[in-house]
């Protein structure tokens, strides 16, 4: 694992993206917490980060690299619409795919829906700059805490990942999921 600070990854972002295409794991500073993903087209990759997170049968949400990419893969309609204008947020909208090789199937299990985010933060323009979508987790074994910094990073975790972009200490909460799909609209607030 290679420890990375904002101003340094910034500073040589074009080799970082490259990174990314390929499918290296990163863990990343969101609006709410520390996530880890990988480009959600790659499906070793997304697998390597279900092993890592223990999380066999629960699918990731992505984050996408802008709102004209979740328009063109996503059913939308006006109550979508409202929600859309809330992104970059701290919300994770569960909307229903109409494209399903937007993303590998190893993401969502080949599912008729996924969660989509843009967080609030300098990260998600990387994301656009790569222009294809990132999975988005947080950083933890499914059922534990996630992490708010570098130095509670376990090591089965720090020996799987590529890189580690160190925002010091993110003193978040998980982002609130809103379930669009199917003519329902439930909030979920995660703590």
């Amino acid at each position: 694992m290679k420890v990375i600070k904002k101003e340094a990854f910034l500073k040589n972002k074009e080799f970082y993206i490259k990174e990314m295409k390929l499918g290296k794991i990163f863990i990343y500073p969101t609006d709410s917490i520390y996530g880890i993903g990988c480009n959600a087209l790659i499906g070793k990759s997304v697998e390597k980060i279900r092993k890592i997170k223990g999380r066999e049968q629960k699918p990731f949400s992505i984050i996408a690299p802008e709102k004209n990419w979740i328009e063109k893969n996503c059913y939308i309609d006006d109550r979508v619409k409202s929600w859309l204008e809330k992104l970059p947020g701290k919300y994770t909208l569960v909307l229903e795919l109409k494209n399903w090789d937007c993303i590998n199937n190893k993401v969502n299990f080949g599912g008729d829906s996924l969660g989509v985010r843009i967080p609030d933060n300098w990260f998600s323009n990387i994301v656009k700059e790569l222009g294809e979508p990132f999975v988005t987790t947080s950083v933890n074994k499914s059922g534990e805490k996630f992490i708010e910094e570098i130095s509670e990073l376990q090591g089965n975790i720090r020996r799987d990942i590529d890189y580690f972009i160190d925002s010091g200490k993110l003193n978040g909460k998980p982002s609130t999921i809103v379930i669009l799909i199917k003519n329902q609209e439930k909030v979920i607030e995660r703590v």
